[in-house]
């Protein structure tokens, strides 16, 4: 077996592709032979050792990890050996995504039975590993935790990017109006490729102002955003009377504390912090919208490009200076 280990915390460089004993699951765990595995912030975050000593990510089944160890949060694959004490319904040879832990930079991991999803025969491993973790948080999202309505505007941060790309897809479906935030003119030529209505340059204008001025000084109803600290004042400077900020991410480092009475000053507005956890009860209504969606071209599941499992390094380079447009894969 292959996988690729961290024994410090630093930059690209402390990844290493290395042969590693053969892997057995314990009690309520499965060994899945991985084989495409998708490269996320929390990897690099991983890497860096950023979650170390927050609080939040203290004992959260996995997320915070002791060096030395296998980096790579999802993954999808086939099940090669299943553990004793796991639900009868896990065969062999089932096609599954891995998420919520760590070892997925490999050629097997072993996970928790309950970390295990199954993956519809309409999608193929690599549309899987790209599209069907961010597919379900994009349908989350825009569903559930904010259901777009028709007519509505929806800002979008970082909506170049694999997940971007998807809320924008999301949002048409249900009817709203999209303004895509991107960093340079060609991800936003991109993100209107994928529907996006309005596009605003971060790097050349006042986000919050742009918005205004697009939605008739109203403001939008609904902001996505997986930045975090950096774009925090914008969008709530963005949102409309009784607006809804998501927040799903912090590429830009962790939001402070923040007032209360900041919401009622600036419209009554509403903040939810979510991962899409919470709404794993809807997965099989997501899996039957998503094979219509797929079967009628209403959604496409966007990849940028692939790595062999010893350019780690480079997939996270090109991740990290924000060259990648759509989702980086590395294939064992």
């Amino acid at each position: 077996m292959k996988a690729v280990r961290i024994y410090s915390y630093g930059g690209p460089d402390v990844m290493r592709l290395e042969d590693i004993a053969p892997l057995a699951p314990g009690l309520g765990e499965v060994l899945v032979r991985i084989h495409a595995a998708s490269v996320n912030f929390l990897d690099v975050q991983h890497r860096r050792g950023e979650l170390v000593n927050h609080d939040f990510y203290k004992d959260q089944g996995g997320l915070v990890t002791h060096l030395p160890f296998t980096i790579g949060s999802q993954g999808v694959g086939e099940i090669e050996e299943v553990g004793p004490d796991c639900p009868p319904h896990l065969k062999i040879g089932d096609r599954v995504m891995c998420f919520g832990g760590t070892g997925t930079y490999a050629t097997h991991t072993v996970t928790s039975a309950d970390r295990l999803m199954p993956i519809p025969n309409e999608l193929n491993f690599d549309q899987a590993a790209a599209g069907l973790t961010q597919g379900f948080l994009a349908y989350a999202f825009t569903h559930k935790a904010y259901s777009v309505k028709q007519g509505d505007w929806c800002l979008i941060q970082a909506a170049a990017g694999g997940l971007g790309l998807l809320l924008i897809q999301m949002v048409k479906l249900r009817g709203g109006r999209v303004i895509g935030v991107t960093s340079t003119e060609e991800k936003g030529k991109v993100a209107r490729h994928y529907g996006a209505d309005e596009i605003i340059i971060s790097s050349k204008s006042d986000i919050a102002k742009e918005a205004r001025r697009i939605t008739a000084g109203r403001g939008v109803h609904v902001v996505y955003d997986g930045v975090g600290k950096d774009t925090f004042e914008a969008n709530l400077d963005s949102l409309g009377l009784g607006g809804f900020l998501v927040i799903y991410g912090q590429a830009s480092g962790f939001i402070p504390p923040i007032d209360l009475m900041t919401l009622q000053e600036k419209g009554s507005l509403f903040i939810t912090r979510t991962n899409g956890l919470p709404y794993r009860k809807d997965w099989p209504e997501f899996i039957q919208l998503l094979k219509i969606w797929l079967k009628e071209g209403k959604l496409v599941v966007p990849i940028d490009k692939k790595y062999p499992l010893e350019e780690a390094a480079q997939a996270h380079i090109r991740f990290e200076q924000r060259r990648s447009i759509d989702r980086l894969l590395l294939v064992p």
